[in-house]
């Protein structure tokens, strides 16, 4: 720049930076800057990028991370709504985040302008502005609610939902069906296909803008917790917000592991690993693989606490293991707020609970609840009392409660930041498996870390454990991988309401649309170049397995029988042994002592449980060992064969989840033993295979073809050939090949029209039962009968299930306790196996007993259909809440309810509720009076004390 002088006065043009601002001004509708007037903050540029385009006309994309602003976009859809006399629904994917989400807009619009539907609670549906969960609306476009009317904006907040296999398809169903005229605000995490699904929804939207951003407004800083001291991941020259590949690591973190594992040992060589399902390492967890003691929650709180990093979030994959660590907490005398905060977090407790009744409040463990409210601890997870969790949402919010220690729950869509998120191990339990947490699960947990206004960085801790790679915890930290995979997939709700809508083709064009067949269909590209490849290296394998001598395809063939043939002669070999030894598990009775074999010894065990029929795997008797265990007998746990060696008295009512029973009984059973020296051999059920056995025709035929085909192969012009192992694994290599190449010609042929051919079989289901008819007979259109009415109004997971009870009349004449029974087998599925046969209100002959047997039956003729039909089977009935919502039905008290079960009381009052919701359904839905009065009888019985306490 030239220097100043008086012949070169300071110029009054405007920097480039201001010109560059006073475009994009510019560029922003007057909606926007009347917008901007009503914030306390200046908009980031992807948030005024995502708001202009929306002024524009256009739908949007926001894919950014949490807690960089997105929903700000949402509300500015709901600001143009109000400014231009049109109605916005905003949606999200759980009751809660709704709730959140309606508490924000009324605070900034006033409850007159704002309502809420979640499904249980109604709040000023007409309102121009309504806050709803994603299934509210899906369910009024297939009723064609008049609220509907005048709908110019939708919002969907955490879009990547789609990904969820039980929600996810509902957003598709949403995104396909709204009215052309509705614009769209979809705002995402940071996802690594953002682009796709912006074509997508461009494709069945029209224009649509994708805004991303990976800049997150408050840095995130990346620590281990080891040894006692919080160490930094990355070595001090990496920039945290943008470490690149394979960034260094710090050393004196390196150090500091290699310390800990001089002191504790090496992971010890066959002990239990993440994969396994006893696997419990990691801080506090019990067992280690290594020596050493697991670092005490208490010290990281205490060290968080000493370096300024609190409030903090930390993230324990266990319930039970967040509750432990709230009382390892108060145990060790951990007080994080001052006389003046406790003061303020009893009044808030206080308010908040003044509804429930003091007879719940010790079964609710509200005591202890608000004594580590008091100390600023507190926890958060499904298994609470919803009124519970709201309170320490509440508290924490207000900078009252300072760790919160949660499940992966708290970490999807609730807005609870803090300066620290600490993440205990880098496993968690899926369901079946220990697995490691992906790129993107990572990413979306810390993304709670840093309060934007309030930090200037967050920090993400992880916490030192067994088997720690702070290479792999890099590769975590440093990657931005979360794609985003349709989850769709037809339903019969789906299917009815498509054919009564459009017709049966028309909805085949319609869910052809979905972006799960956008996605397959891509894909199908790269199969295609995959197959062509295939193709050009089974030339090659052919060619090198030519032999001059004769065709070495035949011959190779001959090889393949031979393999296949004998292979199978010891599956069925070993399928007979394991029969043998199922029948000695067969007809045992209560109290038999068995001695099973358990390697080079034996041990003995007494059953208390028969376990009736034999399933698929065998009979599964109880039983209880010397060591006090109770556990399900297996064939595969009995090597050769369990034997029955004597009996012992079983004493009547035994509950082998009583400790002091167990030891009872163990005892008697080790003085049994010891008493009368009971050996193998003794009274029924002696060892099994004694003398030869006869070898089955069958076998002996199979024998003989082995034989044959081995002649056939020497005698081959092939046998001869000095090259005859080099072209047999050429032929080998073309085999494998060949099956592989078939298999992908069926994937790409399956994958043209894959959600179009589900659709079809389950249409072919819903004819095949009548809830779907021809319209003039053969050769007539689909249309929806009688029955297929009653279907389309059941949006229930299996709502096919629930139509056909309806059908039976498997449920007209219980009263409304049974009738909410009844409806959990359908809604229920336990967090774990659970032993023992459910009790039955009236007993198995009762009026529910019989209904059960029924649903059952009707459960089990459709999974026969749909399997016959090649579709995914309805989930199996759990007869486990069925005791425990009958007596909660009936009037019980929750002491009464919950004594004696494993259900904890936030489990109980969420499957209440989704209970209420099949019955609120039911109460529309079914054919008869009766019914539908009963169904509304049974949601008012259901919906009371602390079922019924809301945060709204």
């Amino acid at each position: 720049m030239a220097p100043r002088t008086p012949s070169n006065p300071p110029s009054d043009e405007p920097s480039p930076a201001e010109r560059y601002a006073a475009s994009r001004r510019r560029a922003a509708g007057p909606r926007l800057e009347e917008f901007r007037d009503l914030l306390a903050f200046p908009l980031d540029d992807f948030q005024v990028e995502a708001c202009a385009a929306l002024e524009r006309g256009s739908g949007v994309l926001v894919a950014a991370p949490t807690g960089a602003g997105k929903t700000v976009v949402g509300e500015f859809a709901v600001h143009l709504a109000l400014e231009t006399g049109r109605k916005a629904f905003y949606t999200t994917p759980i009751k809660a985040l709704s709730n959140q989400k309606y508490g924000d807009l009324v605070r900034r619009y006033g409850p007159e302008r704002v309502g809420l539907l979640t499904g249980d609670t109604t709040v000023n549906s007409e309102a121009p502005v309504v806050v709803m969960t994603t299934e509210v609306l899906r369910n009024m476009l297939y009723a064609g609610s008049s609220t509907l009317s005048g709908l110019g904006y939708v919002v969907m907040d955490e879009v990547h939902y789609l990904a969820d296999r039980f929600r996810g398809p509902v957003w598709e169903e949403v995104i396909i069906h709204l009215s052309d005229d509705v614009q769209l605000v979809s705002l995402s995490a940071t996802v690594s296909n953002a682009e796709e699904f912006g074509d997508w929804l461009a494709t069945v939207r029209g224009d649509t803008q994708v805004v991303v951003s990976e800049h997150r407004p408050v840095p995130l800083g990346q620590h281990v917790f080891a040894r006692g001291e919080l160490a930094d991941l990355y070595a001090g020259h990496v920039d945290p917000t943008d470490p690149g590949v394979d960034p260094p690591i710090n050393p004196e973190l390196l150090h500091l592991l290699r310390r800990r594992e001089r002191l504790d040992g090496p992971p010890a060589r066959g002990r239990r690993g993440p994969g396994d399902r006893g696997f419990r390492g990691g801080p506090g967890g019990g067992a280690r693989r290594g020596g050493g003691r697991p670092t005490s929650r208490f010290a990281v709180v205490d060290a968080l606490d000493a370096e300024g990093l609190l409030p903090a979030i930390v993230f324990i994959f266990s319930r039970a293991g967040c509750d432990g660590a709230v009382q390892q907490c108060l145990a060790a005398g951990v007080r994080l707020t001052s006389p003046a905060e406790q003061a303020q977090i009893r009044q808030v407790v206080e308010e908040r609970c003044a509804s429930v009744p003091p007879e719940d409040l010790d079964v609710l463990g509200y005591w202890q609840f608000a004594e580590a409210l008091g100390r600023g601890v507190a926890s958060h997870h499904a298994g609470m009392l919803p009124l519970f969790k709201e309170t320490v949402e509440d508290l924490f919010s207000r900078g009252l409660v300072k760790v919160v220690f949660a499940t992966e729950t708290l970490a999807l869509g609730i807005n609870m930041p803090a300066r620290s998120v600490v993440l205990e191990k880098l496993v968690k339990w899926d369901g079946s498996n220990h697995v490691d947490i992906t790129p993107g699960e990572y990413t979306q947990l810390t993304g709670r870390a840093g309060r934007r206004g309030i930090d200037t960085e967050g920090h993400a801790v992880v916490v030192d454990h067994p088997g720690l790679d702070p290479l792999a915890l890099a590769g975590l930290a440093s990657k931005r991988l979360y794609p985003l995979r349709s989850s769709f997939r037809p339903t019969y709700n789906m299917a009815v309401n498509l054919v009564a809508q459009v017709g049966r083709e028309r909805s085949r064009e319609v869910l052809e649309t979905s972006f799960a067949q956008f996605q397959a269909d891509r894909g199908v590209v790269g199969l295609a170049r995959q197959a062509q490849a295939h193709t050009e290296a089974l030339e090659g394998y052919a060619r090198a397995m030519t032999c001059h001598l004769g065709d070495f395809t035949q011959y190779a063939a001959l090889r393949r029988q031979i393999s296949d043939l004998e292979r199978e002669q010891s599956r069925a070999a070993a399928t007979a042994r394991r029969a043998e030894v199922s029948r000695t598990l067969e007809g045992l009775r209560v109290g038999d002592v068995l001695e099973v074999p358990t390697g080079r010894r034996t041990a003995h065990v007494v059953v208390i449980d028969p376990g009736g029929r034999p399933g698929f795997d065998g009979p599964r008797p109880t039983v209880l060992g010397v060591d006090r265990q109770v556990r399900r007998l297996t064939v595969a746990d009995v090597g050769t064969g369990a034997r029955t060696v004597g009996s012992l008295r079983v004493p009547a009512g035994f509950n082998g989840r009583v400790p002091a029973a167990r030891r009872d009984l163990a005892a008697a059973l080790r003085a049994a033993v010891e008493r009368d020296g009971l050996a193998a051999g003794r009274g029924r059920g002696a060892a099994s295979g004694g003398g030869r056995r006869r070898v089955p025709s069958s076998a002996a035929q199979d024998d003989a073809q082995v034989a044959s085909l081995r002649r056939q192969l020497r005698a081959h012009p092939c046998h001869a050939c000095p090259d005859r192992e080099d072209h047999a694994r050429w032929a080998d290599r073309w085999r494998r090949l060949k099956s592989e190449h078939d298999a992908l010609v069926t994937r790409i042929a399956g994958r043209t029209g894959s959600i179009a051919a589900v659709f079809d079989r389950i249409c072919d289901v819903l004819a095949e039962l009548g809830y779907l008819e021809l319209d003039g007979g053969p050769g007539g259109a689909l249309r929806v009968s009688t029955a297929g009415q009653w279907l389309r109004r059941l949006y229930a997971e299996n709502d096919l299930l629930l139509a056909e009870c309806l059908r039976r009349g498997a449920w007209d004449e219980l009263d409304a306790p049974a009738l909410a029974a009844a409806v959990s087998t359908v809604v229920y599925q336990s967090r774990r196996d659970e032993h023992g046969e459910p009790r039955v209100p009236g007993g198995p002959q009762g009026r529910l007993g019989r209904a059960l047997d029924e649903t059952v039956r009707a459960w089990s003729q459709l999974d026969d259909l749909e399997q016959a039909h090649g579709l995914s089977t309805t989930a199996p009935l759990d007869l486990g809440l069925v005791e425990s919502i009958h007596r909660w039905a009936a009037g019980r008290s929750l002491d009464a309810v919950l004594r004696g079960s494993e259900l904890a009381a936030g489990d109980f009052v969420r499957w209440c509720k989704q209970v209420i919701d099949v019955l609120d359904q039911l109460s529309k839905a079914a054919p008869h009076e009766r019914l539908r009065t009963t169904a509304a009888k049974a949601v008012d019985a259901v919906r009371r004390g602390v079922v019924a306490y809301s945060s709204v």
